[in-house]
């Protein structure tokens, strides 16, 4: 995993592209991130509405049924929760929490800090994903701000398109395209459904962890990044593997994934509630409700 970070000193030698766990080092290559975009027609991609966490990033995200009067969602990665990574197969939902997230502005200046009041939603199967409701609506957050939500896509992402991996922890912003579409992505215990593979450019490292994914013929966040294969290992923490359809195994060292986020505003009804049992909502579900 694109590994949480432990505290501030750790940052210097932390980094790598993989699992992020809090535990351990690594030793990814300095990040060079490019900002050159593609070619044709794109929106201009900044740092507007993405937020540091202390160990991740992640950003302000909206449904296209959101409201402005909603309680803003936070976006990151469930192996960036603060109550440790869930194991496979484990969901979490409704669980409090009052994690601050630092909110930025498009230039990655710091405008101050949003609490959660809970993680809505969060797991490590299937995909690798937390969201947390706060204790501000989305007009609050404009009107102290001046900052809006990145909305979320609702369409499958496309093979080939331009995106753009922003990380509100190191303030970087990686551009590069989708590479391809992987049925099965694992990594140590956990396994990952329809991963979206980047090319090369992407050269995401520790911290980036819950950072969107940004299709920049949109605007609109098309995945959440959170791991990269750092050492060339067989589908070992930090290492994950490939699987095809007919159970074949591919290592690729130093490439980076994320996972679809398109599914996920299925789930979420009127007032940005979860609602696991909506139709077409095929987030995992807690063990307790599983049928």
């Amino acid at each position: 995993m694109n590994r949480p970070l432990v505290g501030t000193l750790a940052t210097a030698v932390l980094g790598a592209a993989a699992l992020t766990g809090t535990i351990g080092t690594a030793h990814a290559a300095p990040a060079r991130a490019a900002h050159h975009g593609a070619h044709h027609k794109t929106k201009a991609v900044d740092f507007a509405g993405t937020v540091a966490l202390s160990n991740c990033s992640g950003s302000v995200v909206k449904m296209p049924t959101s409201q402005e009067n909603d309680p803003a969602l936070v976006m990151s990665n469930g192996h960036c929760l603060e109550s440790g990574m869930p194991g496979a197969g484990e969901v979490i939902v409704d669980q409090p929490s009052s994690r601050s997230f630092t909110l930025l502005d498009k230039s990655a200046g710091e405008l101050g800090t949003i609490k959660a009041t809970k993680v809505a939603y969060a797991t490590m199967t299937d995909t690798d994903v937390s969201l947390y409701e706060t204790g501000s609506t989305y007009a609050e957050i404009e009107q102290k701000y001046g900052i809006k939500p990145l909305e979320l896509a609702t369409e499958h992402p496309a093979k080939g398109a331009a995106i753009s991996v922003v990380s509100g922890y190191w303030k970087k912003i990686y551009s590069c395209s989708i590479d391809g579409f992987v049925p099965t992505l694992k990594e140590g215990d956990w396994t990952w459904k329809d991963s979206v593979r980047y090319t090369p450019e992407c050269k995401t490292i520790g911290g980036t962890s819950g950072s969107p994914v940004v299709d920049t013929a949109t605007g609109k966040v098309a995945a959440i990044n959170n791991t990269g294969n750092e050492d060339g290992e067989k589908c070992t923490v930090n290492n994950p593997c490939e699987v095809d359809e007919n159970g074949e195994v591919t290592v690729r060292k130093g490439i980076n994934y994320a996972q679809e986020t398109y599914g996920i505003p299925k789930c979420f009804t009127t007032g940005n509630k979860l609602d696991l049992s909506a139709a077409g909502c095929e987030l995992p579900k807690p063990a307790a409700t599983r049928r």
